[in-house]
């Protein structure tokens, strides 16, 4: 199934096209490094900018140096692929540990009782705050008030306290910097089994600081052990996450400083004025390395099982998604093959455009993007659930609790997929 018509421009594109590019993204990447610079790493929000700015110059010149690699000059190109990969990993690290703490919590959140919709998962590269912020999920029913928590009152550790507030709330509280309060409706004495939750707010603060309020709904179903099992998941979650995350801010910040970066971004200094074309450059056509890349895409894709993604819900790879293997599934391997090939396309195409005005494609594929980017999130949210499960002497309830939040996680890998196949055959339709 070749698609055609890979770009409606009539005639080859040059290699100047893909000059004009380069330098374009060097020049990006120069001003996130300066902003980065300027603003430091103890402000938050533009510091978080910055790191985003690198990482999407970083990741676009690196696909471009493996996609048009040809007319490039191959000892420079090789040298610098790897390097602008390690950069864009190497920051990526703090937003993903922080994204993947806040879905994980806003998961909890809705399995023990609120049935609540949240706005949708911000994109890659949304705003994280600096390690240390507290994400809080808070549940209030009935009109009465969740206590925060968090406050250095010697409180012990979450994993082993459960406080009370009143009928209808109870608090967790991890210990240690970084902390996050999960306040969920309580069971037990306080309701009886079947009696629905009173109608009152749900207030949700994630680790970006974003509040999010909606009125919570009415439910008929007794959670029991997942109510009290969550709040304590929660904590255990975010003391792991939290520490996680920490410790790739300083990686981050150590790589800014190292002398590896700094290399990188002489280079990238120079590529903002020169570009190192090869000989044979002035008389390439870059439309079939961008064909060649997509070529490599309907490949992966073809060896995907898209019949079986036909489900939004698919419980036979659900069951094969919940292995007790600590490794990561294999079942996923090939997704986020496709997730990387496709950036590849994407950003090929964004070579044979840059003059030509606008992708046609750039919506559909955009989409397809996006659906794989939330199987990544997804696949790796369980991965952190189940690692957490692992816990030496964790209670059975807060096990119980990471094991809903697993299968949870794993059915949201499952409409991902579904998401994608429902994307990609839009793609299939508007380019053959």
């Amino acid at each position: 199934m070749a698609q055609r018509h890979l770009d409606p421009t009539a005639g080859p594109v040059p290699a100047d096209a893909l000059a004009g590019y380069l330098r374009g993204r060097a020049t990006e990447f120069l001003r996130a490094l300066r902003l980065h610079r300027e603003t430091g790493a103890g402000a938050a929000e533009d510091s978080v900018e910055a790191a985003r700015a690198l990482r999407r110059a970083s990741r676009r010149i690196s696909a471009s140096l493996h996609t048009f690699q040809p007319v490039l000059d191959p000892g420079w190109s090789e040298a610098m692929r790897p390097e602008l990969a390690w950069v864009s990993g190497t920051l990526a690290l703090e937003h993903a540990y922080g994204a993947r703490l806040e879905r994980l919590l806003l998961a909890l959140h809705r399995l023990s009782g609120a049935a609540t919709a949240f706005p949708p998962a911000q994109e890659e590269g949304g705003a994280v705050p600096a390690p240390g912020a507290t994400g809080r999920v808070t549940h209030t029913a009935g009109g009465t008030a969740g206590r925060p928590s968090g406050a250095p009152d010697g409180t012990p550790d979450a994993e082993s306290t459960v406080r009370r507030l009143a009928p209808g709330t109870a608090t967790a509280r991890p210990g240690g910097s970084g902390r996050a309060t999960a306040t969920v409706p309580a069971t037990g004495t306080d309701r009886l089994p079947g009696t629905p939750v009173p109608t009152g707010r749900t207030t949700v603060t994630g680790t970006a600081g974003v509040t999010r309020t909606a009125p919570a709904t009415g439910t008929t179903v007794d959670r029991g052990h997942l109510t009290v099992g969550a709040a304590k998941a929660g904590a255990l979650l975010d003391r792991q996450l939290t520490l996680a995350r920490t410790r790739a801010h300083s990686t981050a910040l150590q790589a800014l400083r190292s002398s590896r970066f700094h290399a990188i971004a002489d280079k990238v200094a120079v590529l903002a004025s020169e570009v190192p074309l090869s000989p044979a450059a002035s008389a390439a056509d870059l439309v079939p390395l961008a064909a060649a890349a997509r070529e490599r895409l309907v490949d992966a894709v073809a060896a995907l099982p898209l019949l079986t993604a036909g489900s939004p819900y698919n419980a036979e790879a659900l069951i094969h998604g919940l292995s007790p293997d600590p490794a990561p599934h294999p079942q996923d391997a090939p997704w986020h093959q496709v997730r990387l090939l496709l950036r590849l396309h994407r950003y090929a195409r964004e070579v044979l455009h840059a003059g030509a005005g606008a992708d046609p494609a750039a919506e559909r594929l955009r989409a397809a993007g996006e659906a794989l980017d939330r199987h990544r999130d997804a696949s790796e949210a369980a991965a952190a659930a189940a690692q957490a499960a692992r816990t030496p002497r964790i209670a059975p309830a807060t096990a119980y609790a990471l094991g809903v939040l697993h299968a949870d996680q794993r059915h949201e890998v499952e409409a991902a997929r579904y998401a994608f196949q429902r994307a990609w055959q839009k793609d299939v339709v508007g380019t053959s």
